[in-house]
Formats: structure tokens, sequence, C-alpha cells
């Protein structure tokens, strides 16, 4: 399917227009038919020759309804521009142009209505040269009748070709489903509707409402029932345990977990105005919702080809915004689109300090949209996630997990590291390095397995904490220790007793150093051994006959029942040791 909207001045024909394509009255209201005014968005849909399914979003021209005409129009790639050849070029003609200048549209074409009552040839070299200097550009034009049906054929020729040249929406897309009308009907509950530019939905997704999720009872679209349907397209969404009057015009629909609702957002607007001109009150409008917004002034960008001014906008209600988004500002006191800016961040850093704006504006100076690397410099770790849902997509590999670090801060953060375990080991000769915990604090990393992912040669991860040698004991403690091992070396199962400790000086702290060094084994509190304790018992337990008790483990172990019984509980544990229903225990593998 296509999607088009309408846009030009009041009573130049564009209802009248989609009518006589359609067959269908995009004037849904009474009043609408009774005036000849269109108040509010229209629809229709028909099969073109050369284009297929086309549906069409008819916006109102008058001046009261801009806001309403934006709506239309911000989802939809491709406009049928109206002027009456009997009216000419007209002051909603230049607005709804302004409007759709800012909004990039850049697909389109002209249509001279009322041919029949006046030369359409003024009308058209008129338009077409303020379509040409806008982002539409060159457009093709067609004058036409309704009334006779001339030039009809040549408006639906034309309006597919110009369809056939408008890129491919994204399937694999997130949706973002901006609604245009909601509505209930009995026995079916809230509808809601709007023009699908992006992705798919299916009977039985679950979408995010705001805060909420939501379940999709069905589809529809152009008044058929569907499993699903595909962007681009016009679609009636009919929504379960949602009551009509907790969403309307202005909401969006969403693919859970991929947008960032936020209420701040800084922006790159062409310098029109400067700075101190702005107004401190505007109407953003993106999708089809238009917010109030409060203007703060961050500085000029005069890195391109003119001076840009870097704004922070502060929206009165939270959007699903992302970087890269056009955001139409209009003044609704002087009746003046001023531009859209493109949203540069929408995720912006808090500006408390005295020349917060002046540096916030060097730090986006040259952005002009979504750039992975320059997020990183800005953020310096963030995760994927996050950058996707402000509309960025990260470059190159994560650090770990889902964290990305920008490249120059990653290797500053080594250098701390390393800094921060020398500091710790000195201030506390007994404790060679932080905890993984301190090192995060230390460092202001928001994950421990940054810090684990941080560390590398000669650094190493040891018992908790971050080392860097295996052995890192004050000199005093290590002559002890290696007293102990001495003892050891002779007697293996003869572990010190507290009164060899306190001969040594070894006291608690000084033996969980040691242990954390790796020069000592933990056994049990109090009953320390050398490195690999456990397999030399097996090797003495080995010329037992199987199984065997405890008066016989403790005789081949050389030691007391205070060291064999843990000895043989650490066996167990580690299950080189079986024990039986009578105590006595064989080795794992021996009958």
């Amino acid at each position: 399917m296509h999607v088009v909207a309408t846009a030009g001045h009041v009573d130049h024909g564009k209802s009248s227009l989609v009518r006589a394509l359609t067959g269908r009255d995009p004037d849904r209201y009474a009043e609408e038919k009774r005036r000849g005014l269109t108040i509010d968005l229209g629809f229709a849909w028909s099969d073109l020759p050369g284009a297929g399914a086309v549906a069409f979003v008819d916006v109102p021209g008058h001046e009261k309804f801009v806001p309403t005409m934006l709506a239309g129009v911000g989802p939809v790639p491709v406009v049928v521009f109206v002027v009456a050849a009997d009216g000419g070029w007209m002051p909603q003609s230049a607005e709804h142009l302004a409007a759709l200048d800012a909004l990039g549209v850049r697909h389109g074409m002209l249509v001279v209505t009322r041919a029949d009552l006046a030369d359409p040839e003024p009308a058209r070299a008129r338009a077409l040269a303020e379509l040409r200097a806008s982002s539409l550009g060159e457009v093709p034009s067609v004058a036409c009748s309704v009334v006779t049906g001339a030039g009809l054929d040549d408006v639906r020729r034309v309006l597919a070709d110009v369809l056939s040249r408008v890129p491919a929406p994204d399937l694999a897309a997130p949706v973002r489903f901006w609604v245009d009308r909601s509505f209930s009907i009995t026995g079916a509950g809230t509808v809601v509707t709007g023009t699908l530019s992006a992705g798919r939905i299916a009977v039985g997704d679950e979408l995010q409402l705001g805060e909420r999720r939501v379940h999709v009872r069905g589809v529809q679209s152009m008044d058929h029932d569907v499993d699903q349907v595909d962007a681009l397209a016009r679609v009636a969404l009919n929504l379960r345990g949602v009551d009509r009057h907790d969403v309307g015009r202005g909401d969006a629909l969403l693919t859970p977990g991929t947008h960032r609702l936020t209420d701040v957002v800084d922006v790159r607007l062409p310098g029109t105005e400067s700075p101190t001109d702005l107004p401190a009150q505007l109407v953003a409008h993106v999708g089809s919702a238009a917010v109030p917004v409060r203007t703060r002034p961050l500085g000029v960008d005069g890195s391109g080809d003119g001076e840009d001014v870097l704004v922070r906008l502060q929206l009165r209600t939270a959007l699903p915004l992302r970087v890269g988004d056009r955001l139409l500002l209009r003044d609704p006191a002087r009746h003046t689109v001023l531009g859209a800016g493109t949203a540069l961040d929408v995720d912006p850093p808090p500006l408390n300090r005295r020349g917060a704006a002046a540096a916030r504006a060097a730090d986006l100076a040259g952005v002009r949209g979504p750039d992975a690397a320059g997020e990183l410099r800005r953020r310096r770790v963030v995760r994927g996630e996050h950058l996707r849902s402000l509309g960025v997509a990260p470059t190159g590999a994560p650090v770990t997990g889902d964290w990305y670090v920008d490249a120059g801060y990653w290797a500053d953060l080594g250098r701390r590291l390393r800094t921060v375990v020398t500091e710790v080991a000195t201030a506390n000769p007994l404790q060679p390095g932080p905890t993984l915990e301190q090192a995060r604090r230390l460092l202001g990393l928001p994950a421990l397995e940054l810090v684990e992912a941080l560390v590398s040669s000669p650094l190493r991860v040891h018992d908790g904490r971050v080392v860097e040698r295996t052995s890192d004991l004050p000199p005093a403690v290590e002559r002890s220790v290696q007293l102990v091992l001495a003892d050891l070396a002779r007697e293996p199962f003869a572990a010190p007793d507290v009164e060899r400790l306190r001969e040594l000086r070894l006291g608690r702290s000084e033996l969980a150093a040691a242990v954390r060094a790796g020069r000592l084994e933990r056994v049990a509190e109090g009953i320390v051994l050398a490195p690999g304790f456990r397999d030399r018992a097996v090797g003495a337990l080995r010329a037992l006959p199987q199984p065997f008790s405890m008066s016989d483990a403790r005789r081949a172990l050389g030691t007391s029942r205070r060291v064999a019984v843990p000895v043989l509980e650490s066996l167990d544990a580690a299950g080189r040791t079986v024990r039986g229903a009578d105590d006595r225990r064989r080795l794992e593998g021996k009958p």
C-alpha cells in the first residue's frame, strides 16, 4: 500500500479531488458536508492503475486547523499539493508548504484544480516556483477538473509514477505508530487509527503505550480484517483492555523497549533567527503529536554551510523521540512555522552549572544526526540497548556483554585501575588490591562486569580483588609464611597450631592475606596448609585399604584429628572421596 497526504489552501478542492480519485468521501462529519469545509483529518482509499492500493489522508486547509493538518502529514512520505486555478497561491498554501519543507517531505506532485473555471497556467507557474524552493524541489504537475473529469486520468498516472520512486519502508524497524484517531465500537472496544510508516503489526502483538503494555486484538486495513499489516499502510487497531479516553491523537504505540520517552531534547534549528529572537514558548509537532515546549538556546554552530541555532526543548508531555527525528516548531501566536529542529540528543545531561549551556553547545557542534562514535565520546560508557533506544546503532564490538565504551576513555580507565590497585595496596599492605566493588566505585563505572573486562596483565582478579602479582605480602609476613611452608615441607599435614602462629605473628588478617596471595590454602578456620594439599592427601590415602576409617586416614596423613577431619571434609566437598553410611571413606573411583 501507498499512503499520500493532501496539502493546500482552504476551499481549493483537496477533498473533492480525493473523492474523485477514490469514489469515497473523506469528510466524515455532517458539519463538514454542510459547510463544505474540512475540519478534521479525512481518509479514503482505492486501487489506482499502476500504483495498486493507495490510501489518502485528507487534511483541512483553514488556518485554524494547521495543527490538525500537521498531525496528518507528519508520518506520511508523499504529498499531493493542491492549488485552485481560480484562486492561485494563497496564505495557507505558503504555510502548508513551509510545514512540508520543515518536515523534509521530498516526494510529491502539484495538482491545479478547477481548470474548468480559469486558465490553470498562472497558478501552476507560481506554485511550481514556490515548491521548487522547498524540500520538494522539482515536482510534476497536472491540471484537472473534478466537475468535468478532465485531467483526472493524468493525475492517476503521474501519481503512480511518483509513488514508484518512493523508497521502500524498513519492515525490520521497530514500530512507532502515531495515533491520529481513537474511538470505540460496541462489542469490539477501543479502536485507533494511524499511518504505519515502518515495521509491521500483527494480531496478538504486545505494544507499549506510554508506561503500559497493550495487546492488539484485531488489525484492519482498508476496511478488511487482516492478521498482519506491513508498512507503509493506513491501519486500524483494536486494542484489548484500553479505554478510548486513555489513548488519542498524538499518542504512539511502540515496540516495547525500543524507544525512550523523553520530555527534554536538544535540537539543531536552521538559523532563521538568532537565539535571542527565539520565542520562549512554542509548539513542537512530531508524528501526530503537538506538544507545547519551552525553549532554552544553547548557542550557535557555524561548523556547516551556515549558522544553526542549538536549542534545548522542554516538552510539556514526554514523547518517544529518537536521534534524527525532525520536530516542527511553530509559533501559534504569530501563526508561523519557524522550521524543524533535528533531534541531536533525546537523553541530554542537565544544565546545572554556570556556563553549562555554552559547554553543551560545544559538545554538539558538528553533530547532525545519529553518530555512534560521537555518542560514545559524549557518554563514554553506555549499554547498546540504550543507544538503540535513542535511535543510534552501535558500531564495533562491546567491551563486555552489551556495554560499549569510548576507546580513548577505556584506555584511560585501564591506566587509572593500575593506579588504584597500587594505591590500595600501599595504604593497606595486607590487602594487595581493591575489591571489584571498590574498584567500580573509585572508577565511577556502572557495573562490576566492566571492571572485570578492564583487568589485563599485569593485573588479575584473585579472590574477588584486583591484584598485581600472585604474592604481594609485606616482607615480615612473607618471612613468616616461608617458615610455615618450610615446616609443611617436612610434615605436609602438620598445620601450625595457635602457639606457632602466635610465635610467627600470623594473625587472622595476615593469614587471610597469605591465602589471597595464593601462598597458603585455608582448610578450616585457623587451619592452613601448603597449596595443593588435596593432591598430596589423595596420594597418601591411596596406599590404604579401601574403604578406610578416620583413624586410618589420620595415621596415613601423619597428623592430628584436628587437621585430619577438615582435610577429609574438604576432599568430600571436592568429590575426591566418598563417605559411606558407617563414616568410612573410599577414594573416588576405588571400589
